[in-house]
């Protein structure tokens, strides 16, 4: 008798439908495919703006960096081409004068030609590789008259000085077309780091760019606590130091006239700073709107270091061109003993620079995209100051 049992198909029940097993497996598939498609932007969440804040003041930290990097780089390329040009035209001073002592003694040589005499020594001398080790192999020189000896003595001088500039030449040629490479590469890696910066900055939504917005006014506001902080404190140590110099002036009566000369001399040394100082903040003053653009000097644009540089030139002072040089120029003094017209250098690396203005400020090239300007020496924080230098 036959079975009236019905036929059930394998496979599985999915929210009440039942599925062939090839249709599970294939369901199964998609349901994976699909968590991992949902799981995938949490594996690389949006930056916050606190972070996209960080990393682009480190683009730009890094960008100063490689400018100055670059500064060096172009200034050692310049001196090298100015090098080259140099040798380039001494070796070409150097080829006319021994051509001249060549076509004398080929004169000779045509000379004795034309009178019977031994021509063949002279012209081969002309051809020689080396004339000196010639002249030690033949008797030429016993038959030369003293006119003659005189040709000679300056066509293998003059050879041999050609000789050695044209070494110098390609030497330094070489020097000039690797240092020509390294300012390239600087260049590039400044304009990658400014690049990245402005596509993060570009990303931002008008809500994200107001709460950026609104996060670096904090940080000014903090730094200009600081810097207002500073002058009190600068103010407060003036105030007592003049309070102790009044004292011991009236306890020492006229016995305090070393003192006194000391003093002097200490204040003229003042007055000295303060006078070229002066010169040298009106000069950054003028600059203040001025856009900053890596590598310039002015005067339409600067860097960092080419406003120091062109502000203490102002004043007769001059400076080099980078961060890393002008940090060594001068007298490295504390921050609580600084003055206007000294140099605030910033970073672990030397990257930046600022002139102080006093109370706590400075006039400095930001950074790409913003201007000239005054601002709070603490701008960053006070953890990277790196160091006050007095220039002059």
């Amino acid at each position: 008798m036959a079975s009236h049992r019905k036929w059930s198909p394998t496979g599985t029940r999915i929210a009440g439908i039942r599925t062939p097993a090839l249709a599970t497996a294939a369901l199964t598939s998609v349901a994976l495919l699909s968590q991992t498609a949902n799981a995938a932007p949490s594996a690389d969440p949006k930056p916050s703006i606190e972070e996209v804040e960080k990393k682009v003041d480190d683009l730009y930290h890094q960008a100063e960096a490689a400018t100055e990097k670059y500064n060096a780089t172009r200034e050692k390329t310049a001196q090298q081409r100015k090098r080259v040009d140099s040798l380039l035209d001494d070796v070409a001073r150097r080829t006319e004068k021994l051509n001249t002592a060549r076509d004398e003694l080929g004169s000779f040589a045509a000379a004795q030609y034309r009178t019977g005499a031994s021509a063949p020594d002279t012209a081969t001398l002309l051809l020689a590789d080396n004339p000196q080790d010639y002249f030690d192999q033949t008797q030429l020189m016993d038959r030369l008259t003293s006119r003659q000896k005189v040709a000679v003595d300056d066509y293998i001088t003059e050879q041999a000085a050609t000789t050695k500039k044209r070494a110098e030449a390609s030497e330094s040629l070489q020097t000039l077309t690797t240092a020509q490479s390294a300012l390239r590469t600087s260049k590039a890696d400044v304009q990658r780091k400014l690049a990245e910066a402005r596509s993060l900055l570009s990303k931002l939504t008008a809500e994200e760019k107001a709460r950026l917005a609104a996060i670096e006014k904090k940080k000014r506001e903090a730094a200009d606590r600081k810097a207002a902080e500073l002058a009190q404190q600068q103010a407060a140590a003036e105030k007592k130091a003049q309070e102790a110099a009044a004292q011991q002036q009236t306890g020492s009566g006229t016995s305090g006239t070393t003192g006194s000369a000391g003093t002097s001399g200490s204040s003229a040394t003042d007055s000295s700073y303060t006078a070229k100082a002066d010169k040298a903040l009106a000069f950054a003053r003028t600059q203040v709107g001025k856009p900053y653009v890596w590598g310039a000097t002015g005067p339409g644009s600067y860097d960092c270091s080419g406003l120091t540089q062109a502000a203490w030139k102002a004043a007769g002072v001059d400076l080099p061109r980078t961060t890393w040089d002008q940090v060594n120029v001068g007298t490295t003094v504390p921050l609580a003993d600084i003055k206007p017209g000294d140099l605030v250098f910033f970073y672990d690396d030397i990257s930046h620079v600022g002139l102080y203005v006093g109370n706590g400020m400075m006039i400095h090239a930001p950074k790409p995209g913003a201007y000239v300007r005054e601002e709070s020496i603490f701008y960053g924080g006070e953890s990277i100051i790196h160091s006050v230098v007095r220039p002059a």
